[in-house]
């Protein structure tokens, strides 16, 4: 029992906002959404058609530059040093996985901030295996039962004290958790797993936190850890790099260290993340095209749906829970998303031609139907680049299969907000088929 209450209370947490909850002034009702001009994704911004496939890295080149000047601030550039310490190793899940522990720095000396990453890697394995990789939002130690398994000391919104819970020690892989990253299932089928915690990288203070000083945390303390590597903000941009901008850069430099791991597969790798770090694992995915198999999952508003259809999370409800995540330039579109000269489906259309599987949740605040409409709008690029689009389907039911393509798909689920084994399930199949598995 207490490791249940344990479970939906981390979930909870990691799950909900202040936004969720003021569901006042927020547009539920399908006939209340206007009429809205989506860009094409196969026309530059100066009106010229992206005429043949040599073309279309110019065109999203230009896309990415949009999202980084309009919404989610620079992108940071790799960094110079990387340097990586496998701090602990052993056997885990009763000698079926091997279990390592990296610590990533970013200078030489080792000193500055630092990215603790679980590496577990099937114990039969003959050769490099394909990989997934994600963040989580409580601390390595909350993946597995294994007391060899570190707790972060990195501040931790809505922990205990502000730390990562120590009881909470292998609540992921406990069949009543909400949220599962079922490790025992990865490595029975042959994959390995690599994970963070995000605090790690940047912490990510609730709307209305203040520190001792009694200054809102999500004004500067949301930009500490790893921002120490790229010097003082300036306060007069608008295009500041964000918490969704370091979360996804944290990202990228997993898949540096799976390139230079012998055990980890760079070929067949599956990039995925609910929520937040659902949105932080799609712009790492559009970014960086190292990336074979994104699967960003229940991602909500400023993640995968239209923003112009102003349903469920808007740009408004964003930028007033969320300002660390976004940078100012995208704060003159809240309420003026008629104005906006971007939309979401322009950052899916980035992933093309790789494989893209959307996990949507029929909860409104998700507005699940923009996300479907986003990828639909995106489709044409995979057909421009050669690869067969989004099935011809209307908006799925629950649970219907049918809009899962051969590389672009769109999936949904009722129930929970959190990874179930449904999304895992639909995911795997997907990377299945990628890998010719």
């Amino acid at each position: 029992m207490k490791r249940i209450i344990i479970a939906i209370a981390i979930m909870a947490l990691a799950a909900a906002s202040p936004a969720w909850a003021q569901k006042k002034d927020v547009n539920y009702d399908e006939s209340k959404v206007g009429p809205y001009v989506l860009e094409n994704p196969l026309v530059f911004a100066n009106g010229k058609k992206v005429k043949s496939v040599k073309d279309w890295p110019r065109r999203r080149s230009e896309i990415l530059e949009i999202f980084q000047s309009e919404m989610y601030g620079r992108m940071p550039e790799a960094p110079e040093t990387l340097v990586t310490e496998v701090i602990e190793e052993g056997q885990t899940m009763a000698g079926t996985a091997l279990r390592r522990q990296v610590r990533m720095w970013f200078a030489k000396d080792k000193t500055g901030p630092w990215i603790d990453w679980l590496v577990i890697t099937p114990a039969h394995a003959n050769g490099p295996v394909p990989t997934v990789i994600l963040l989580n939002y409580e601390g390595n130690h909350t993946v597995l039962p294994d007391k060899e398994i570190i707790v972060t000391d990195s501040w931790m919104r809505g922990g205990v004290n502000r730390k990562a819970n120590p009881e909470a020690r292998g609540i992921l892989s406990d069949p009543s958790s909400i949220t599962r990253i079922p490790a025992d299932v990865l490595v029975a089928k042959g994959y390995a797993l690599v994970t963070a915690c995000y605090a790690d990288i940047s912490p990510d203070p609730d709307p209305g936190e203040r520190g001792p000083d009694g200054k809102l945390l999500q004004e500067d303390f949301a930009y500490t850890r790893i921002f120490s590597l790229w010097g003082k903000r300036d306060p007069s941009r608008t295009d500041n790099t964000t918490c969704l901008a370091a979360w996804a850069w944290g990202l990228r430099r997993g898949m540096d260290m799976i390139e230079q791991d012998p055990m980890l597969d760079e070929s067949r790798v599956v990039l995925t993340g609910y929520s937040r770090l659902g949105k932080a694992a799609l712009i790492a995915g559009a970014f960086d095209e190292r990336f074979p198999v994104v699967v960003p999952n229940q991602t909500g508003g400023g993640g995968v749906p239209l923003a112009k259809r102003n349903f469920g999370e808007t740009i408004t409800t964003e930028m007033n829970s969320f300002p660390h995540w976004y940078c100012k330039a995208y704060g003159r579109y809240a309420g003026h998303e008629d104005i906006m000269p971007f939309d979401q489906h322009l950052l899916l259309a980035c992933i093309a031609p790789r494989a893209l599987l959307v996990e949507g949740f029929d909860q409104p605040w998700f507005d699940t139907k923009g996300e479907f409409l986003s990828v639909q709008a995106a489709s044409p690029v995979w057909r421009f680049l050669k690869k067969p689009g989004l099935p011809d389907v209307s908006w799925p039911d629950d649970y219907d299969t049918s809009a899962i393509g051969p590389v672009l798909g769109y999936v949904r689920r009722d129930l929970d907000h959190g990874l179930s084994m449904f999304d895992w399930i639909w995911m795997l199949d997907f990377a299945d088929r990628q890998f010719g598995r």
